[in-house]
């Protein structure tokens, strides 16, 4: 079988459709954006692209790029994390001149641990329709390749940059039965895998999914126990946008990290962390290194 060639592309039926399709006025348009792949892109989406009278966007430099992709030029106006309120405002007057707004992130599905939620808040307050258009979300892309078979799945994004409130977020989430879903950046990824194996032990199933749908993209499963060694391993594996996935609690697993916890609790208050972790390994047959991480925490010194 040949490959299909652009111009047959072009003839398919199915573009003609998203052509057809009802695009009103006066709307803002939420528009998922490819995650790496630039060909992720929804038709729907190009569609609506093309009949924007303005795009919204987290940077303007990259959304001009994506566009110009795509033959397309279009007023732009940046809404980032920092100027949401005050940009609702000039939508707002836009769309109630009858104006299609379409509004997007630089990667994925806008207002899930990006911009735009305020937006969207802001632009329901005021009346004005808003319609999502569907498309790439690196949370779903990394849930259906992972494996991890839970109907459920807990959605916390990034995790906070500081140890102590970072290592409080993760005893939050300890018995969480479903499927904990976090974002992270390269330079913090190693820290937080070994505050993820401090908190939930070292056989939970933890999922890498890095650079997903890009030239580059690799996805990993391992025990919690071998994730740090798997990261080193090539310093490749350090770069490049993460999506992690950390198996959910089990009864079974509940109950083995709460009597860890209590018995490194009990030995803190009498012996060093060194000592505390070497009996508590003893006491649990839970490995040493990561009891030594968790008394670490409890003190807090991480």
């Amino acid at each position: 079988m040949t490959d299909i060639q652009s111009s047959q592309i072009a003839q398919l039926p199915v573009i003609g459709e998203a052509a057809q399709q009802s695009y009103p006025t006066a709307t803002l348009y939420i528009v998922a954006t490819p995650i790496g792949n630039v060909t992720d892109i929804s038709l729907r989406a190009l569609q609506l692209l093309a009949l924007a009278d303005a795009v919204a966007c987290e940077d303007t430099r990259n959304t001009g790029h994506l566009l110009t992709r795509f033959g397309l030029n279009k007023p732009l106006i940046a809404a980032h994390q920092h100027n949401e309120r005050e940009v609702a405002d000039k939508l707002i007057a836009r769309l109630q001149q009858g104006q299609r707004i379409a509004l997007v992130s630089d990667a994925g599905t806008p207002g899930v641990s990006d911009p735009g939620a305020r937006i969207v808040d802001a632009v329901r307050a005021a009346g004005i329709r808003v319609l999502p258009l569907p498309g790439a979300s690196a949370a779903i892309t990394a849930l259906s390749a992972s494996g991890l078979v839970n109907d459920q799945f807990y959605f916390v994004g990034f995790l906070p940059a500081k140890a102590r409130q970072r290592e409080s977020a993760l005893q939050a989430l300890l018995t969480v039965p479903a499927i904990l879903v976090f974002y992270e950046a390269p330079h913090r990824i190693v820290d937080s895998v070994a505050a993820l194996l401090a908190a939930f032990g070292p056989t939970r199933q933890i999922v890498f999914a890095r650079e997903l749908t890009k030239l580059f993209e690799e996805i990993h499963r391992c025990p919690l126990a071998d994730a740090d060694a798997w990261l080193r391993a090539d310093a490749h594996r350090e770069k490049g946008e993460f999506v992690v996935l950390v198996e959910g609690a089990s009864e079974a697993g509940d109950a083995a990290d709460l009597e860890a916890e209590r018995i490194l609790q009990i030995l803190l208050a009498e012996c060093s962390v060194k000592q505390a972790a070497h009996l508590a390994a003893q006491i649990t047959g839970r490995k040493k290194n990561a009891l030594y991480e968790r008394a670490l925490a409890i003190r807090g010194d991480a």
